[in-house]
């Protein structure tokens, strides 16, 4: 008899990222005793199952304790992060916050991102999640190079971490546009960061709460487009991980 819980943790092990229409992985999402025996397994290996439902893929990663046991606390913790240096990382929170944001935005107000359903439709809270590949938008290379280069390293820097991200599957590059990747909206809890981004040292600059010394407030679109000045939008994003001195 077919392990099917077995296969499913494989591939999620495997292949790092497993689409919802994965049949095991619909499997997963409908049927509880199946996705109890999944976590059952995970959790005895230290790991838990990351099921996003703004997400269209499924993933795994280390439950809380286990990160304290691998990664340990302080400067090692950054240390291990894929390899990434602190503005890959602090790069990675920015295109986190300049994709993923604005597309749970979408998500929420059931608004695909052509946005081509009716602004007053009585039954659009009654309409499914939209899924995130509809939703989702992503964000051209030539735009990123000319307002984020001086702010995060020069090109080289950004082109070199945009590799490393594409290669683990956070973003993807297609006709130098970068997109969301299939493990993007999976690695960060929204609950706890959005708050930060929005609600921390993002929300002071655009609210223009800073003092005189720092850069001008932000200003970003409701189109999640990049904003006028990306140098302080960097520093927001690398602060809400405390990646910054």
């Amino acid at each position: 008899m077919a392990d099917h819980a077995a296969h499913l943790i494989a591939q999620l092990l495997a292949l790092r990222a497993v689409p919802r229409t994965h049949p095991l992985a619909q499997r997963a999402l409908l049927d509880g005793e199946f996705r109890d025996e999944v976590e059952r397994r995970l959790a005895a290996a230290g790991m838990r199952l990351l099921a996003n439902p703004f997400a269209d893929h499924l993933a795994v990663a280390l439950t809380f304790d286990a990160e304290q046991a691998v990664f340990g606390q302080g400067k090692n913790w950054i240390n291990n992060n894929f390899g990434l240096a602190k503005d890959g990382v602090a790069l990675l929170v920015l295109l986190w916050a300049l994709i993923v944001l604005p597309k749970r935005e979408r998500q929420w107000s059931r608004q695909p991102d052509d946005q081509s359903a009716q602004q007053n439709d009585m039954f659009g809270a009654a309409k499914p999640l939209a899924a995130a590949a509809d939703a989702s938008r992503g964000i051209a290379e030539a735009t990123l190079r000319a307002d984020y280069a001086n702010a995060a390293g020069g090109w080289t820097r950004i082109n070199m971490n945009l590799g490393i991200l594409s290669r683990l599957g956070f973003i993807e590059r297609r006709n130098k546009v970068i997109f969301e990747g299939p493990l993007l909206d999976l690695a960060f809890d929204y609950e706890q960061l959005a708050p930060r981004i929005i609600n921390g040292a993002l929300g002071e600059l655009l609210a223009g709460k800073t003092a005189a010394a720092e850069p001008p407030p932000v200003k970003v679109g409701a189109d999640g487009t990049a904003p006028a000045d990306t140098e302080a939008l960097v520093k927001a994003a690398a602060a809400a991980l405390n990646l910054v001195d």
